[in-house]
């Protein structure tokens, strides 16, 4: 692909916003809209924000680490920033649109591209009733939370709280308890990316709930719906021998 034309943008850190003027004085800088490719430079959590910020730009996304985490980024390195960009291969991925109702009848939406996540807001646990594609599957979960992960998002929360690591391209999702008390034996599933799934908190104002995408938080949630939004794809960059396939796998195996 071209990359002649570069948005960068950086995370708040010193080291970050000294990279990105060094980086934008040797190769430019162009807006989201006329760029042929914005690099991001941080850490995880800043990718993350970014792909959420320049959604409507729909360009692709190449990270570079200058941060804690960097599981979706690339090696920093300035020399030869053009090639690598016109070298590197695009991943595609889907999503995860939350639907929340709140207990004052309102409701929210959020994209998540890592998780949703359920959690309790108070001492007690969660009741949580779970359907998929419209059949209850768990009638009682209780459980400080639950969460449903995207392959790009189960190593994260996800793999934390004991859930499936996803290979890219399966087209799954993962379903996973947070700290379940019952029932005993149920550790989670794994679910086909096409699955609408269900959370009616039971006893929502005993045993209050929040529902966050990713870092967008919605409190007192009485109902929560999440499903893979396919019309949305979000293209990520990767240095040929630095794939975001190649890391989950060897995830695995740590």
């Amino acid at each position: 692909m071209s990359a002649d034309r570069i948005h960068f943008i950086a995370s708040h850190s010193d080291n970050a916003q000294d990279a990105l003027q060094q980086l934008t004085e040797r190769y430019g800088q162009f807006s989201p809209d006329e760029a042929d490719v914005i690099v991001a430079l941080g850490g995880d959590g800043f990718m993350l924000r970014t792909l959420h910020r320049l959604l409507p730009a729909d360009r692709p996304v190449y990270g570079m680490k200058l941060g804690n985490v960097g599981f979706l980024m690339n090696r920093f390195r300035q020399d030869g920033l053009i090639e690598r960009l016109e070298t590197a291969n695009t991943v595609e991925l889907a999503p995860l649109c939350m639907v929340a109702a709140t207990e004052a009848g309102g409701e929210a939406r959020a994209l998540a591209i890592n998780e949703v996540s359920l959690l309790r807001q108070m001492n007690q646990a969660a009741h949580i009733r779970i359907e998929i594609n419209g059949s209850v599957k768990v009638p009682e979960l209780v459980c400080d939370g639950v969460l449903v992960a995207t392959a790009a998002g189960s190593t994260a929360y996800n793999l934390s709280a004991h859930g499936p690591i996803l290979p890219l391209g399966t087209d799954a999702l993962a379903l996973t308890p947070i700290s379940p008390f019952r029932p005993r034996r149920w550790r989670g599933a794994v679910l086909p990316s096409s699955a609408r799934i269900r959370f009616e908190i039971l006893d929502p104002y005993k045993r209050p709930v929040s529902a966050t995408a990713d870092a967008q938080e919605v409190r007192n949630v009485v109902s929560v719906e999440v499903f893979e939004e396919k019309d949305i794809r979000l293209k990520l960059m990767f240095d040929p021998d630095h794939s975001l396939e190649e890391r989950i796998l060897d995830e695995q195996f740590l």
